[in-house]
């Protein structure tokens, strides 16, 4: 059952605590203001809707209740705005007046679990947290008179949550989960002699070769090392093909009570086989010199891809690529404004690939800035033509089109190069660094609630 507002945060409790500790501090307050707006609460009650019509079964007037979906909210703002994990989270709100009177958990109830939160946030889904974003940039524009005047749009990549990935370390940790998934099917099925051989004790004398030669940096040992890597792909295979039979088994073997269970093991076991045997192709490539496209980085998050930049202290990056698109009243030095929904899709696209679904979503909200400063990614036919509905009175791309005068152009080149401290802020501050959910929907629900928290903060800081 969907419960969007809190019980009352006041107890008897409350009235024997001096003023000052009942009172929340200036920043907490401000935002405590913003929060309050009722219409922030309007995206939840439209997710819990569309659950209903593909269920079938309405969740927001049966079953156990949530907890209130305001209560959750101010969680997350505060999560992503000190940049804690869950279980920090929920201790720090436990510990303090301050954060329990903001998050509106009277001080005789016990703040919710981490667990409870962390599954919420999944449920809820990244297209919820965008559509706060926008109720919030709406009710700026109409309430707060803020002005778009300008736009300034850069790309980052918001790194995965992987350690840096090798096709022989692939095929290790390969080999220790199918057998580790193996083992837990073979049981359910009532089957635990068949399974999938454990090669984690071979992997790793062939690793620790792979690292003894490779510290001797000479051809030769290159060539021992594809050798060796080529042996770590060839245990991946065998133990992807028993895999296969022992999920066909339990395919097999499903019948009955408990049927639907096996066949959804047997078919996370193949899902997992799938990209195990896409490691063992990309070695097979590897070691034959050919070109592997579309390069897997990681078994527990498959939509994460490399990505070069050219950045000379970390050329190659491992996640994905977010557009980053600041709406400002003015290009001042330190102007601030309001970011939009992030434009992100999976593996490696251009700047131009994302900049169409940037502007549809100023178009969605109504905002129309005079103004556009883009980095030198931007090619000017494509920029030109997704920018001909937006109609802005400049577009600058720095190293091709400057318009203006010398004073206009050296403005919007400051303006410009803002995009990158704008993003390294949201990075340091905010927690884009990297992304803690999996997947390309877990980097956007993440994105977002960042996003969402450097909104806040910057339409509290205007009010203030």
């Amino acid at each position: 059952m969907l419960r969007l507002v809190a019980a009352q945060a006041e107890t008897l409790w409350d009235e024997a605590l001096p003023i000052e500790v009942r009172e929340l501090p200036v920043d907490l307050a401000a935002l405590d203001e913003v929060l309050s707006d009722p219409g922030l609460m309007a995206p939840f009650a439209a997710h819990w809707q569309r659950e209903a019509r593909v269920s079938g079964v309405s969740a927001a007037d049966h079953g156990r209740p949530t907890i209130a979906i305001e209560t959750y909210v101010r969680l997350m703002v505060l999560k992503a705005r000190y940049g804690w994990g869950y279980r920090t989270l929920v201790a720090e709100v436990s510990d303090s007046i301050h954060l329990r009177r903001f998050s509106r958990v009277a001080l005789s109830d016990l703040v919710p679990d981490e667990s409870t939160v962390r599954k919420l946030t999944r449920r809820v889904g990244a297209e919820t947290v965008n559509e706060i974003v926008r109720a919030l940039i709406e009710s700026a524009v109409r309430e707060k008179r803020f002005r778009a005047r300008a736009i300034r749009v850069d790309s980052t990549v918001i790194e995965a949550d992987i350690k840096y990935p090798t096709d022989a370390g692939l095929a290790a940790q390969g080999v220790t989960s199918l057998a580790r998934e193996a083992r837990k099917l073979a049981k359910a099925i009532g089957q635990a002699g068949v399974g999938v051989r454990d090669r984690s004790r071979s992997m790793g004398r062939r690793l620790r070769a792979i690292s003894r030669t490779i510290r001797r940096r000479s051809g030769q040992a290159k060539a021992e090392v594809l050798d060796l890597t080529a042996q770590t792909g060839q245990l991946l295979t065998r133990s992807v093909k028993e895999t296969r039979r022992l999920a066909a088994t339990a395919r097999r073997s499903a019948r009955g009570r408990g049927a639907q269970a096996k066949l959804r093991a047997a078919a996370k076991l193949d899902e997992l086989a799938d990209r195990c045997e896409q490691v063992a192709e990309q070695i097979v490539k590897r070691v034959r010199g050919e070109k592997i496209s579309d390069r897997l980085i990681s078994l527990s998050d498959p939509d994460a891809r490399p990505i070069r930049k050219g950045k000379l202290g970390k050329p190659t990056e491992f996640g994905y690529v977010a557009q980053i698109a600041e709406v400002t009243p003015n290009t001042k030095r330190g102007a601030r404004g309001l970011i939009v929904p992030a434009a992100s899709r999976p593996g490696n696209p251009g700047e131009n690939t994302l900049l169409p679904q940037t502007i549809s979503e100023l178009k969605q909200l109504g905002l129309s800035p005079h103004e556009v400063a883009l980095d030198g990614g931007f090619t000017l036919t494509a920029t030109t033509a997704a920018l001909e509905d937006l109609a802005p009175e400049r577009v600058f791309i720095a190293g091709r089109q400057q318009p203006g005068s010398r004073r206009t152009q050296r403005r919007l080149q400051r303006y410009r190069t803002g995009a990158e401290g704008r993003i390294s802020h949201l990075k340091r501050g905010y927690g884009m660094r990297r992304s803690r959910l999996k997947g390309d929907e877990g980097q956007k629900i993440w994105t977002g609630w960042g996003i969402l928290a450097y909104n806040l903060d910057t339409l509290t800081i205007r009010t203030g």
